[in-house]
């Protein structure tokens, strides 16, 4: 079975972006069970850890001897096993593997500077000047993407792994109106966030940091 490493708690501006997200939502489409290994404070500066991801980070997985980090490199992993996230024939696996990636650098790399800029550095001088490019260049990315989804449902007609990558990326503008204010991309994200196995996702992350908030908010 395989083992999904994540944190027993992140603080409330975190909960339900931490990157096993994706995970448990492909395991889930997949009809792929899991149990998780929790880490608590500090576990993820443990050597033993480390062994298993370098920078200390979520998630990992471990299977039969195993071990793999990095969000998209698993979930690719799993859609390999699974005709619920990636197609059979040469053409839909390509495709798959095209937005999965697309997802990851031609848009998680727009829009991390934003959320940086919000949480971290929010009414510094340099950061107020900056935040109107970073949200001009991120917009030009979604009306690109809103032109290539055009009507349909989904990237490729179908759900996939890619959506599902897609789906988390575009999670993270939540604090904004960016994506729901979209008339494309909001109800394309609304569709992803009301599939059956997302919900079942997102429930699994969220209670271990519904259970721990008392421990980790006093610490």
């Amino acid at each position: 079975m395989i083992t999904l490493y994540a944190f027993k708690w992140v603080p409330a501006f975190a909960q339900g972006l931490v990157r096993d997200l994706r995970v448990r939502w492909a395991l889930e489409e997949a009809g792929i069970p899991y149990r998780e290994k929790l880490l608590g404070l500090g576990d993820q500066d443990k050597p033993e850890y480390r062994a298993i991801q370098p920078w200390g980070q979520v998630p990992a997985i471990e299977e039969d001897g195993r071990v793999m980090f990095e969000s998209g490199a698993i979930v690719l992993y799993i859609a390999e096993r699974s005709e619920a996230l990636m197609p059979r024939d040469a053409e839909g696996r390509a495709k798959t593997l095209q937005w999965v990636v697309a997802s990851l650098d031609s848009l998680d790399s727009y829009i991390g500077p934003l959320s940086d800029i919000d949480l971290f550095h929010a009414g510094e001088a340099w950061a107020v000047e900056r935040r109107p490019q970073v949200v001009a260049q991120i917009e030009r990315r979604l009306d690109a993407l809103a032109g290539r989804l055009g009507g349909r449902d989904y990237l490729e007609g179908r759900f996939t792994a890619g959506d599902l990558m897609l789906a988390t990326v575009l999670r993270n503008l939540r604090e904004t109106d960016l994506v729901t204010a979209h008339p494309v991309l909001g109800p394309y994200l609304a569709r992803c966030e009301a599939r059956p196995a997302f919900q079942r996702a997102l429930d699994a992350q969220m209670k271990p940091f519904r259970e721990h908030a008392a421990e980790f908010e006093a610490a």
